[in-house]
């Protein structure tokens, strides 16, 4: 997109602007300077990053003079990186409003029903959006025959005049030296890096001065622009939310209007015990304790009762099968009653399915919005919104409470772009809540070192510990398939979690293992149904609903079903746990797949593997110290099962 930069000049001094559309720009100063001002507009146009930056430097270095000649605004252009500074058509051509009493009707208010567009576009609620985005969130809730009198263009220029969102460049373009220097200084380092970042995604990149190629593997690709006509960067790793560039404006809520909101919130004052918000939702005493904490914690954030632009944190580690979901209930009823906003975010698509029903049974009463890739709800605004993290991508500053499942979950797990998105939604002064069963080390550093507030879940609801497992000393699952043959080990305790009635998650390191394995098991247990099923199966849904009503008695699996599947009563098999593509982490949520019921809480976990590895010892640590955690607060039973003939004859007995 090209835009224009102008010079205000009034009684009071000058200031330097930028314009999607010049038509709002002369309406909007007249309303307010009546015909006691002039606007003297720079031409040729510019890119919309280009005029950014240039109307920021002019006002930073030129603005209050009024004297800016070409001469200045050309090394002006130099100092905002504009390579075109020396186009001998650069001029400033003047406009002044019509003399009192002309029939002209420039300033007068023709909104009509442009009024109802202007209302929306004034309430994006913490949205950051692309302008054919805008047109889409316009269109969505148009009024059945309502035209529009004025551009797009007129409409956001007139509500950016009016202070109620804020435009900005899509992707930042900067020299790699930082802060304002000399002219001499800026022309060196004209000659080197340009840096780029990207303000939706956060991607970062940098570009040779001049050239289109862009340094090292950046997401930045700088390409010839058929919108602005120039060299203009934009973003790979969030192309698929539509294509930011340097001369594309992201348009979202003004600060002032976000702060209104936080001022509302902050008003309300909180009185007595959380027992209101804990007893409606029928937690267990172990669920109950850690909502406990949370709510303490949420009543306690300054920002409910003081000024304060931070953010805070809560981590709730909790125990898989812990029941993390309905211990955020009494949080969104806590900050809903109390006028905020409230998003749930997970990495999943699959697990933003599952607890929509979850969610909308336990809030019937309050608006809520669900959103995904393919969302039928994508415009919509509600109090409660659901999403994947990709989606937080459109928001900014938008919610009071931001509660963050699976925060160890791939894609979000060290995914710098995901990371990003979510840190912008959240309001100054607003909250995080993170949950995990096992979260990243930068988390468990934080928690060891007292920097970050949290309460740990160490018991199930169902009060018994949970499985502890054992270690298989098996041959490389290569060498397994190769010779076709399974150790003794591992075949008996295979055939003790079949005839005993449970049903059988094998996991295994990778995609490709996954056929191999399933033909060697169905040569060792005929007569049950055996399959397997990896993220590259179109069947998958299908197999997990068969494993669930045992139609399939045994799976073979990679990690891609190492969470949201809850299987009564499950046994868990890792084969080549030792493997570098299992973390502990990973080991811990395979392992936490048995015992999650009450039906049967004991169910039997067995690492697969020719050494220990380190991730295995600490997996199992983890799992040993929320059993002991769980027993010395009185959560769990100080024994629950002795360890049977069975297990003491695979711990010592001979090699299979």
């Amino acid at each position: 997109m090209r835009a224009f930069v102008y010079a205000l000049d009034t009684s009071q001094g000058t200031s330097w602007h930028v314009s999607v559309e010049l038509g709002a720009d002369r309406d909007h100063w007249v309303r307010v300077h009546g015909h006691a001002y002039r606007l003297r507009v720079l031409e040729p146009s510019l890119s919309f990053g280009q005029a950014w930056r240039l109307a920021a430097v002019l006002n930073k270095g030129a603005g209050g003079s009024g004297q800016t000649d070409r001469s200045v605004l050309l090394r002006m252009a130099g100092l905002a990186g504009i390579k075109r500074s020396d186009d001998k058509a650069w001029k400033l051509w003047e406009w002044t409003p019509p003399y009192e009493g002309s029939q002209d009707k420039v300033g007068q208010d023709t909104e009509g029903s442009d009024g109802y567009q202007a209302m929306r576009l004034a309430s994006l609620e913490g949205r950051r959006l692309l302008m054919e985005e805008i047109e889409s969130l316009l269109k969505a809730d148009e009024q059945p025959g309502a035209g529009r009198i004025h551009s797009l263009g007129y409409l956001i220029q007139r509500e950016w005049l009016i202070g109620a969102i804020a435009l900005q460049p899509g992707v930042e373009v900067r020299e790699a030296t930082a802060g304002w220097t000399s002219w001499a200084k800026k022309s060196r380092a004209l000659q080197g890096q340009v840096q780029a970042e990207c303000l939706r995604c956060g991607s970062k990149g940098a570009q040779a001065s001049g050239s289109g190629s862009t340094s090292g593997t950046s997401s930045i690709r700088w390409t010839d622009c058929p919108h602005c006509g120039e060299l203009c960067p934009y973003c790979e790793a969030c192309l698929t939310m539509g294509r930011v560039r340097f001369c594309s404006p992201l348009v979202c809520t003004s600060d002032h209007i976000l702060k209104k909101g936080s001022d509302k919130l902050r008003s309300v004052e909180f009185e007595g015990n959380n027992s209101h918000y804990l007893k409606a939702w029928g937690l267990s005493d172990v669920q109950e304790a850690a909502s406990d904490a949370a709510l303490n914690f949420l009543k306690a954030n300054p920002s409910l009762s003081k000024q304060n632009e931070g953010i805070s944190r809560f981590l709730i580690w909790a125990v898989t099968g812990a029941g993390k979901t309905e211990m955020i209930f009494p949080m969104i009823q806590y900050m809903v009653e109390s006028g905020g906003r409230v998003a749930v975010v997970t990495p999943r698509k699959d697990v933003v399915l599952e607890l929509h029903p979850r969610l909308g049974k336990a809030f019937p009463d309050i608006s809520r919005v669900t959103l995904y890739g393919g969302s039928e709800q994508r415009w919509e605004q509600g109090v409660l919104t659901l999403a994947t993290t990709h989606q937080m991508l459109r928001f900014y500053k938008a919610f009071d409470l931001v509660i963050v499942d699976e925060i160890d979950a791939y894609p979000y797990h060290n995914n710098p772009m995901l990371l990003h998105a979510v840190d912008q939604v959240c309001k100054p002064g607003g909250t995080f809540i993170l949950l995990s069963a096992t979260p990243p080390a930068r988390l468990q550093r934080e928690v060891r070192t007292g920097r970050l507030a949290h309460v740990r879940v160490p018991a199930r609801y169902h009060r018994h510990p949970l499985p502890e497992p054992s270690w298989l000393n098996c041959p490389p699952l290569k060498k397994m398939l190769q010779t076709e043959k399974l150790p003794v080990r591992l075949l008996t305790a295979i055939r003790h979690s079949l005839e005993r009635g449970a049903q059988v998650f094998v996991f295994v390191p990778n995609i490709k293992a996954v056929e191999p394995f399933v033909r060697l098991l169905r040569k060792y247990y005929e007569g049950y149904s055996i399959e397997g099923t990896s993220s590259k199966d179109g069947e998958r849904s299908e197999k997990v609903i068969a494993f669930r009503s045992a139609d399939i008695r045994l799976l073979v699996t990679t990690t891609i079903l190492e969470r949201g599947v809850t299987i009564p009563k499950s046994d868990v098999f890792i084969v080549e746990a030792g493997s570098v593509l299992f973390d502990a982490a990973a080991l811990v949520q395979m392992a936490g797949r048995a015992g999650r019921s009450a039906q049967d809480p004991n169910g039997f976990v067995y690492f697969a593997s020719e050494e220990k590895t380190r991730s295995q010892a600490e997996a199992i640590r983890q799992i040993k110290s929320m059993n002991k955690l769980a027993r010395q607060k009185g959560y769990i039973q100080q024994s629950i099962r002795s360890v049977s003939l069975f297990k003491r004859w695979l711990n010592n007995g001979k090699r299979g």
